[in-house]
């Protein structure tokens, strides 16, 4: 019943792309700034939904706009950046972000252990993650593909062996067989390849239409900024638009490197 009918008579108007969209008070106040792969969807979910921020965004939401953005990670690197500048009501009253894991180095008897937790704010994290079945389950395939210890990496727990040791899955710094030296270079391997450090990419991924890309543009490890240009286009970084890099910024782009490094065959 608090819902306007403005707003749900414009849902169907609302694409099913990856985007960012606004929300705005009866004085056309900004109180709110969100993404998702799937604008109508996201949209709707906000005036179905029974929680407490649900049902003050019912009561208070007059009018939707969006803007598409073709990708989810442009999405959040926008809405990043938008909340930081605009400061909504309903995104100051929801402070939590949401990258509530982070995966830290640890020493475990002179071996590199990888180690989730809750983030710490004194601490830089490898990288970050919205819950912790997320983060276990990448943690699971980061200790397979570079061949580390799921005891040392706190995924088994044992006071002996792990079990991949007694199927030669694990090389067997559980029980210290292994040199540190050589288990140690592994984990760096995964550090280097899945976090900014001192990366110099352009991440290629889709455009707002069929006839452009979207580009992320990392250098020497700081965010640069993201755009979009035509297909074929030789000189890329012409069209990025210049951003400011953060603790925000840096936790987007290492969850996404991580996520697509873990996906490559």
């Amino acid at each position: 019943m608090f819902i306007s009918d403005l707003v749900t008579s414009h849902f169907k108007e609302l694409p099913t792309l990856s985007g960012v969209y606004f929300f705005y008070d009866q004085n056309d106040n900004l109180v709110y700034i969100g993404k998702s792969i799937n604008i109508r969807k996201r949209v709707q979910q906000h005036f179905s939904a029974k929680d407490r921020k649900s049902i003050k965004i019912q009561i208070y939401v007059k009018r939707v706009s969006y803007e598409v953005m073709g990708s989810e990670l442009i999405a959040l690197l926008y809405e990043s950046e938008l909340i930081k500048q605009h400061k909504p009501l309903f995104n100051r009253a929801q402070r939590k972000t949401i990258y509530q894991y982070g995966l830290y180095l640890e020493n475990s008897n002179n071996y590199k252990a990888l180690r989730i937790s809750k983030i710490i704010p004194a601490q830089q994290e490898l990288t970050v993650f919205s819950t912790y079945k997320e983060a276990q389950n990448a943690l699971y395939a980061i200790t397979e593909k570079y061949g580390l210890c799921q005891k040392i990496n706190g995924l088994y727990k044992t006071t002996s062996s792990c079990f991949q040791y007694h199927i030669k899955e694990c090389k067997g710094a559980c029980v210290n067989q292994e040199n540190e030296t050589d288990y140690n270079k592994r984990v760096d391997q995964f550090i280097s390849r899945c976090s900014l450090n001192n990366t110099s990419i352009l991440i290629e991924v889709n455009g707002r239409n069929d006839s452009e890309i979207g580009l992320v543009w990392i250098q020497n490890g700081v965010y640069k900024g993201y755009g979009f240009c035509p297909k074929n286009t030789s000189d890329k970084t012409s069209f990025i638009a210049v951003k400011q890099d953060n603790k925000d910024i840096r936790r987007i782009l290492n969850h996404y490197l991580l996520k697509n490094k873990l996906s490559e065959q």
